[in-house]
C-alpha cells in the first residue's frame, strides 16, 4: 500500500513540474538574442582575421588586418 501511495505522489510531482514553467529558465528578449548573435559574429570575424594575420607575408596587408582587429575588439567591448 505504501508503494502505491509513493508512486501517486511522484506522479503528482511530475505533473506539477510539467505544468509550471521552470523558474531557472531565462528567456531572452529579441534585443538580447540579437546582441548575442552580433557578438558571436564579431568573435568569429576576429578569429578569421587573426588567422589571416598569422598567414600574411605582406606588411601593408598585415597592418590593415591589425586595424581591423582593433576595430573588432572595440565593437566586442561595446557589446559586453
Amino acid at each position: 500500500m505504501a508503494r502505491g501511495w509513493e508512486s501517486k505522489s511522484v506522479e503528482a510531482q511530475i505533473e506539477e513540474a510539467a505544468s509550471e514553467p521552470a523558474q531557472s529558465e531565462h528567456f531572452f528578449s529579441a534585443a538580447e538574442r540579437q546582441t548575442k548573435q552580433k557578438k558571436n559574429d564579431l568573435q568569429l570575424s576576429r578569429k578569421r582575421v587573426l588567422q589571416q594575420l598569422q598567414n600574411s607575408t605582406n606588411e601593408r596587408y598585415s597592418e590593415l588586418l591589425r586595424r581591423t582587429l582593433a576595430d573588432l575588439d572595440a565593437q566586442i567591448a561595446a557589446l559586453s
